[in-house]
């Protein structure tokens, strides 16, 4: 079967050829390549080098609490109606925001903001208040930095969203995932369509200056008539991003996706249909194409920062300033530094043992040599821009792109045949058809990937 995407061809039987597992490069190396034999001490020596720099700064904070689980989902959660298992939590976070506001140059500006989970509503007003007034003195807000915080509409009502606004959060964001009732209850996150649309309602009338939603194909009992309903509803409620994920179905990571009837999920083929759809259907509709997995409006900060390449992935997806560095708060969460990748325990016992000794709660981390460096700009500007030129990597790093990764051009040859990118003497461009397989393409140069077998989620 041929599918037919501006101007190109692309068979079924393609995709099926590509549709492997692979990162899906929110990192490079990878997060998996993080491990313990990472030190305090190694810490200490990023975070000092990090101040030399004087870079600017972004701030994550994870907010792991739900009632209730969804069944989907890939992050690192506490499920649980008892809302005062909260209260530790957030006197254990604020003990490291100062203690990690100690080591950092207070001249380093911070742009972006981002509260995540879980579920940051969990939180009662009080709390996010507290949380909130202890960044600020603790760290150097920009006055125009980004601060955002992701919500569960289920457990929102306008009051709290216009308390978050008056607080300070000028971008929000929300899962919606599909609108079918039946896929809903399957993945066990039921949001009937006029409390999705009530949401917005309050957003726009709070005036938040941008909203994200997020949708994932690849669900159980979705179809491609039924997921272009939850497409257009989305697109009438107008949100300024959309992303669009591919459902990772990793029960071997996540043991809660076990819920899930597997029997249910679309085929490949299915999902081809859907993603080309969506893909139809949003750019059709005033939404560009940024990156793998997200589309913005043409005046969306991130559409502005892929046409001045200063669009970037982190941990958190896409993100508009290429030059920051990511501290990250609380248990679970991951500091992106020039040349080091730190995560924080996991399991609450381990990260309030560690900030109750006023203990750096690393459970793992990484170093970057220069090799790590180098690779990481050429996959991030694949990623990011869907483009490369060779020319400018040789010049930034002193190497000659063509020797220094004539296994990887080599590698490449088959996937230029197949038509998913361009080689030239100064440029790698990928294709349309190989921005729907641009894990496929970044893989190429990925030196871990190469060496050792890693379970990762399917590219389509």
């Amino acid at each position: 079967m041929v599918f037919v995407l501006p101007g190109v061809k692309f068979d079924l039987e393609m995709i099926k050829k590509y549709d492997t597992p692979t990162p899906r490069y929110t990192s490079y190396p990878p997060a998996t390549e993080l491990n313990t034999e990472f030190t305090t001490g190694d810490f200490h020596a990023a975070i000092a080098a990090s101040n030399y720099r004087k870079s600017p700064l972004s701030l994550y904070f994870h907010i792991p609490f739900c009632e209730s689980a969804c069944y989907f989902c890939g992050c690192n959660t506490v499920i649980s109606r008892n809302k005062n298992i909260a209260k530790p939590y957030i006197e254990h976070l604020v003990r490291e925001i100062k203690n990690m506001a100690r080591l950092i140059d207070q001249d380093r500006k911070v742009l972006q903001v981002h509260w995540g989970g879980g579920t940051p509503n969990y939180l009662n007003q009080d709390q996010v208040k507290f949380l909130w007034e202890q960044i600020r003195e603790n760290f150097n807000i920009d006055p125009e930095a980004e601060i955002s915080i992701e919500i569960n509409p289920s457990y929102i009502d306008q009051e709290y969203i216009f308390f978050l606004r008056e607080v300070g959060f000028n971008r929000i964001s929300f899962g919606i995932q599909d609108f079918n009732p039946q896929v809903q209850l399957a993945v066990n996150r039921i949001q009937p369509e006029k409390l999705l649309f009530d949401t917005m309602s309050w957003i726009r009338a709070a005036k938040f200056e941008s909203v994200n939603v997020d949708l994932i194909y690849g669900l159980p009992y979705q179809t491609l008539e039924t997921f272009q309903e939850t497409i257009h509803k989305t697109i009438k409620l107008d949100p300024n991003r959309i992303g669009v994920f591919n459902f990772a179905y990793v029960p071997w990571m996540k043991p809660t996706q076990k819920n899930i009837p597997e029997a249910a999920l679309p085929e490949p083929q299915e999902k081809l249909k859907i993603l080309k759809m969506t893909i139809e259907e949003m750019t059709s509709n005033q939404y560009l194409f940024i990156g793998m997995d997200h589309f913005a409006k043409n005046n969306d900060e991130l559409a502005i920062a892929q046409q001045n390449h200063t669009l970037q992935r982190n941990f958190q997806g896409y993100t508009t300033h290429a030059g920051t560095e990511l501290l990250g708060f609380g248990a679970t969460s991951i500091s992106m530094l020039h040349n080091a990748y730190i995560q924080n325990h996991k399991k609450l016992k381990d990260y309030y043992q560690a900030i109750s000794a006023d203990i750096i709660p690393l459970s793992k981390g990484i170093k970057l040599n220069q090799d790590d460096i180098i690779r990481r700009d050429v996959i991030m500007s694949i990623m990011s821009h869907f483009h490369l030129n060779k020319q400018n990597i040789s010049e930034q790093y002193q190497i000659n792109f063509d020797e220094y990764f004539a296994d990887e051009l080599a590698a490449l040859a088959q996937l230029q045949t197949d038509g998913l990118v361009n080689i030239s003497n100064n440029h790698i461009q990928i294709t349309d058809i190989g921005r729907l397989l641009v894990r496929n393409i970044a893989v190429k140069f990925d030196s871990y990937h190469q060496t050792k077998e890693q379970r990762f989620s399917r590219s389509i």
